[in-house]
């Protein structure tokens, strides 16, 4: 997200990944301070960015470690997160119902036992009018993933599995995020690919060749929007407004 220098290939593919979603939300972090809940938010990469615009953020994730670690970037930056152990189950109960104007959910549906339930609550603890950025595994690129590894009985069984099973937990098409959104009364503004291209990049050529992770950057920026790319990226993101 900036241009310091990363130390491996996976930090600069989820460079690619974090300045299309940062850039996403930007617009609706305006003016405040908003009450912002990062729910899964981990060690605070986007956490600590938001609340060094001065919103009230708080992060919900159920890893110790994670938290403590978001403790010490938070020092470090010298901006105030609150941070609280937990997941969706229990995030209505911490924040309460309309607690909320913002919510962070990143790579958290994949693993939530009813889809259903995890999107009411999502849209519950939201006041009216607010905005939910969602970020999904995207299951077409990671059937294409693993055909191209040669696991083809893997991609086979991934085709039509909408359930949150194995280590990855489930994965969604595009149609699939946008029907669960939907059911859960939010209008959906936006639908991007993240990743799209960075997960196909050799390793090498991001470690040797000058500027190509802001080359890499630009591209994903180009093709987020663009429909006919979404089927390949490896993650969706979603920008809802709560009805």
């Amino acid at each position: 997200m900036s241009g310091a220098p990363m130390s491996s290939p996976s930090e600069r593919r989820a460079t690619a990944r974090d300045t299309i979603v940062w850039e996403a939300l930007q617009s609706h972090l305006q003016g405040g301070p908003l009450d912002v809940v990062d729910i899964g938010g981990g060690t605070g990469g986007f956490a600590v960015r938001v609340a060094g615009l001065g919103h009230r953020v708080t992060v919900i994730d159920p890893s110790p470690d994670a938290l403590a670690a978001l403790d010490r970037r938070a020092r470090e930056e010298g901006v105030a997160v609150t941070a609280q152990q937990g997941d969706l189950s229990d995030l209505l109960g911490r924040v309460g119902p309309g607690g909320a104007d913002v919510v962070l959910c990143h790579g958290v549906l994949e693993h939530v036992d009813d889809l259903s339930d995890a999107m009411t609550t999502l849209h519950d603890v939201l006041r009216p009018g607010g905005v939910l950025s969602l970020m999904v595994a995207q299951r077409t690129a990671a059937v294409v993933a693993r055909a191209m590894a040669g696991h083809f009985a893997q991609a086979l069984a991934m085709l039509d599995d909408t359930g949150p099973t194995g280590r990855t937990g489930r994965r969604f098409t595009a149609g699939e995020a946008t029907v669960a959104a939907v059911g859960a009364d939010f209008e959906v503004l936006a639908v991007h690919g993240v990743r799209v291209f960075a997960d196909l990049v050799p390793g090498s050529l991001l470690d040797l060749e000058p500027g190509s992770t802001a080359a890499l950057v630009e591209l994903e920026r180009a093709v987020s929007t663009r429909a006919e790319f979404l089927p390949l990226a490896s993650q969706l993101h979603l920008l809802a407004v709560r009805a």
